[in-house]
């Protein structure tokens, strides 16, 4: 028998792109793709860390039953052969890094220490793709004798053993996809699957803490045609749950071409005729808040699924943090883009939640950062609490410089004020915006219908659907088994969760 090819999945984290399961990244259909293209009829298994870890801990989880255990909850069906996978293979391509900070409640992405343990059993080739290659490629020792070659962007059949430093073309990577069948019979959960739409960012001035341009300087489209092929590949392999998400502005797609925007999502929504999340990731509010904005706005809310959310990053209310980092939104501005997502989307499903609400985005221990830029933040979210309308989520989050960000050259002469202050900043965020504004979008009584359990900690059992920033229903000391199917009504909020109960008879 021939030796297998291995992905190993260490999951990946961008401002553009989740890469965590449930999710179904870009990179890891791209190694399926190059792997399968380049030895036609090939064994290609798919691992995650988690498998490795399993194994490693003689197939024991951390943590007793029925609480869940973060460090190896998403296995797949090659869990108990992970090591000796990893042994025999002729070639390994490693999926990994996050280009900002991240926790997950169910998952746990790899860093250096346990990836080189993870491939310290391989014979065969090694190659490393996604963000982490940037780093090994910024800080070369650690990582040297790891791999054979390293790919930062993107990985096609044809490079292999060459690396790659650029993303390839769209019409490249097309010419290896076929389907995906075998990658997702492997995956013991629903995937989502990433849509990437294009790359690059579409304003003229780029914040100083962001990828995307190092990533790719020109703005490059996919055409509408390439996304729907390939999410009609991805349904036709099981996969019912997508997201429009790897990409800095949905609302930009084609230079805010309205009518391109109307048949991508009629034309998914054609193919995948039975498809149960149509979701966005990512909404420049500049985008949003032009006339063009709310017409794009309503196009998502009559075509996705409820649930949906357009999160903007305003990242500083602060007027001098806007200035040291370019970031061309005012709070006016903002508001304007909320307001156009909020009368586009406000309304409820069929399912009891919002089709679209706006998200926001915040970060602190950025250059021009002082005490005022909170109280700076504060008023500016008060202001939206104030005028009654709705938010779905907010992620406050530290700067991190990036390799190849102009933030990666500005080290401050003095720690920035965040520095010391974050935890309580945040915490004043969760409690005077955020659980207020959860219990505005979830008041207490509401019922929702169509959740999942998913994950069982000390709290008790955390409920969700698929989607994009899915609410996080807490059922307060219970243990249903993971993969419950429920509705529950809310009792109580808290920041960046909600409370619930069952029916009796649900139980």
């Amino acid at each position: 028998m021939s030796k297998p090819a291995v992905i190993l999945d260490c999951y990946t984290v961008e401002p553009s792109g989740l890469g965590v399961p449930p999710y179904l990244s870009t990179y890891v259909r791209q190694a399926w793709s190059a792997l399968s293209a380049a030895a036609p009829g090939a064994d290609v298994r798919y691992l995650t860390i988690d498998d490795v870890r399993w194994c490693l801990a003689g197939g024991q989880p951390a943590v007793r039953p029925p609480l869940s255990d973060r460090l190896t909850y998403s296995a797949t069906r090659n869990r108990d052969s992970a090591l000796q996978l990893l042994c025999d293979a002729r070639a390994v391509v490693v999926v990994a890094g996050d280009k900002v900070p991240s926790v997950h409640l169910h998952a746990v992405n790899a860093g250096l220490e346990e990836i080189a343990r993870a491939v310290a059993c391989v014979r065969g080739n090694r190659y490393l793709l996604g963000p982490m290659a940037t780093y090994a490629l910024t800080e070369p020792a650690p990582w040297a004798g790891l791999f054979d070659t390293l790919h930062t962007h993107t990985l096609t059949s044809t490079v292999f053993a060459s690396g790659s430093l650029a993303p390839a073309a769209y019409g490249r990577l097309r010419e290896d996809r076929s389907s995906f069948a075998g990658l997702v019979e492997q995956m013991l959960w629903r995937p989502i699957a990433e849509l990437e739409l294009y790359r690059g960012c579409t304003r003229r001035t780029f914040c100083t803490f962001c990828n995307e341009p190092a990533k790719s300087p020109l703005v490059t489209f996919r055409g509408v045609g390439d996304v729907i092929e390939e999410a009609g590949q991805l349904y036709d392999a099981g996969v019912r749950n997508f997201r429009l998400g790897q990409q800095t502005c949905f609302f930009s797609y084609r230079n805010r071409d309205e009518e391109a925007i109307r048949a991508l999502l009629a034309g998914i929504r054609e193919r995948c005729p039975e498809l149960e999340v149509l979701h966005i990731d990512n909404a420049d509010p500049l985008a949003v808040a032009a006339p063009v904005g709310l017409r794009i706005a309503k196009l998502v809310a009559e075509y996705g699924t409820e649930g949906n959310c357009a999160p903007m990053g305003i990242e500083s209310f602060d007027p001098a943090v806007i200035e040291h980092n370019s970031l061309t939104c005012t709070p006016e501005i903002l508001y304007r883009a909320i307001s156009h997502v909020n009368e586009a989307g406000a309304d409820r499903g069929p399912g009891g939640l919002p089709r679209l609400l706006p998200g926001l985005n915040l970060i602190y221990g950025l250059p021009g950062e002082t005490h005022a830029t909170h109280i700076a933040n504060l008023r500016g979210l008060a202001h939206i609490l104030d005028a009654g309308l709705l938010c779905h989520r907010t992620n406050v989050r530290k700067a991190r410089a990036f390799p190849g960000t102009p933030l990666a050259t500005q080290a401050p002469e003095k720690a920035l004020p965040s520095a010391e202050h974050f935890a309580s900043w945040k915490a004043d965020i969760d409690h005077g915006w955020d659980q207020p504004m959860k219990e505005r979008v979830y008041p207490t009584g509401l019922k929702i219908p169509a959740l999942h359990s998913y994950f069982v900690d000390q709290q008790g059992t955390w409920w969700r659907r698929l989607g994009s920033y899915s609410i996080q229903i807490v059922e307060q000391g219970a243990a249903a088994p993971v993969g419950t199917r429920g509705a529950l009504t809310i009792t109580g909020h808290a920041p960046r969760m909600i409370y619930g109960e069952r029916a009796a008879d649900a139980r």
